[in-house]
């Protein structure tokens, strides 16, 4: 028998979810975004989770309905931005997305643009090094295998070929497919992916995937500073051990908590990340390591410090998205744009350095 959690999730997402053509139990093993559940998964903490989440959704989604009524233009203030945070809906998450991050924008002043990408000549370097990754994106996926109807696959490739040929100057690099992925698991078209992709990678994270990868290292540099400032324990720690940061969040920053933080939590980042900009990585960061620092502090070892930062992106803190989600608000403390800025320019001057002494 299903429990009532379930039978919600199939009714609220009947237009944009998985459809499951087999058994009953293979459905219940597989989440509404095609991902299959561990063999211990949990279902009674699971069910008691979803019951309290499913009242939270039901009231932003009628919230939502109110405040779109009418209009496919998403504004930017205080009273949206407040709506964000609490989460979108999921059958809203594409307009917002695309609207709030500047897509929409580009789709509409680029008519066909994307399609006339994948009809011309394409750079067989790129295209192999694409294929090559196939096969190990989200293989826990439903969507992905090419059994599946329809397969998530090809939309796949194409968008991340699109991409490739669209930003030469990033071309095609790992970590991509995943958010690729993720993007069509929820929108479910791939020219909508595509600007998305634009927006994060060509605006909201500039230099993140280059070839030199200069924006990740030096946000990875700036959440270590960061945490000098507002985890001390935890810098002292790392700083013992001589951990180097990209050791421990390079695929957090990289994957943007995609195979990282369960599902829903990662959307709703991704809400923010969209509304709001990059500064939302450094608050999920800050807040796991935070949430965590006594446990951090006391390792003992390299291999130890590396452990404890797995162990601290699972487990109840984090699948709670409601509860964690109004965390990151609140356990960093302040972050204005500005601190930011500041340490962005600080980190590269000093990676920069670092790689070219003899021009300094």
């Amino acid at each position: 028998m299903k429990r009532r959690s379930e039978l919600y999730m199939e009714n609220h997402f009947n237009d944009q979810s998985t459809e499951c053509s087999a058994s009953s139990d293979d459905c219940q093993r597989v989440d509404q975004y095609g991902f299959e559940r561990s063999e211990d998964f949990n279902y009674e903490s699971y069910e008691d989770l979803m019951s309290k989440h499913l009242a939270v959704v039901t009231r932003r989604s009628k919230k939502w309905s109110k405040l779109l009524e009418g209009t496919e233009k998403v504004e930017k203030n205080v009273k949206v931005k407040r709506y964000v945070r609490k989460g979108v809906p999921f059958e809203n998450r594409t307009q917002i997305w695309m609207a709030a991050s500047g897509a929409q924008d580009q789709l509409e002043r680029n008519p066909g643009y994307y399609y006339s990408i994948l009809k011309a000549e394409h750079d067989p370097k790129i295209e192999e090094v694409i294929r090559a990754d196939m096969h190990r994106t989200f293989p826990d996926n439903i969507q992905f295998r090419a059994s599946s109807q329809p397969c998530l696959q090809k939309a796949l490739f194409n968008v991340l070929l699109a991409y490739g040929h669209h930003n030469k100057d990033v071309g095609y690099c790992q970590g991509m497919n995943f958010i690729a992925g993720y993007l069509l698991i929820i929108t479910k078209d791939e020219e909508k992916s595509f600007w998305l992709m634009d927006a994060l990678l060509g605006k909201i994270l500039p230099d993140y995937y280059t070839s030199t990868m200069l924006g990740l290292k030096m946000d990875q540099e700036v959440l270590g500073e960061l945490v000098r400032m507002k985890v001390p324990a935890v810098w002292q720690v790392m700083n013992r051990h001589d951990v180097m940061w990209t050791l421990v969040v390079s695929r957090w920053f990289i994957c943007l908590y995609v195979d990282i933080l369960p599902v829903e939590t990662v959307l709703r980042i991704w809400d923010c990340l969209f509304y709001e900009g990059s500064k939302i990585l450094f608050r999920v960061a800050l807040t796991l390591i935070r949430h965590n620092q006594n446990l951090i502090s006391q390792a003992q070892s390299l291999p130890e410090i590396c452990e404890c930062f797995k162990q601290i992106t699972h487990g109840e803190y984090v699948e709670d998205c409601h509860t964690f989600m109004q965390k990151i608000f609140m356990e960093p403390g302040g972050l204005s744009t500005a601190t930011v800025t500041k340490l962005r320019k600080m980190c590269r001057n000093r990676i920069s350095s670092a790689q070219n002494p003899s021009s300094h």
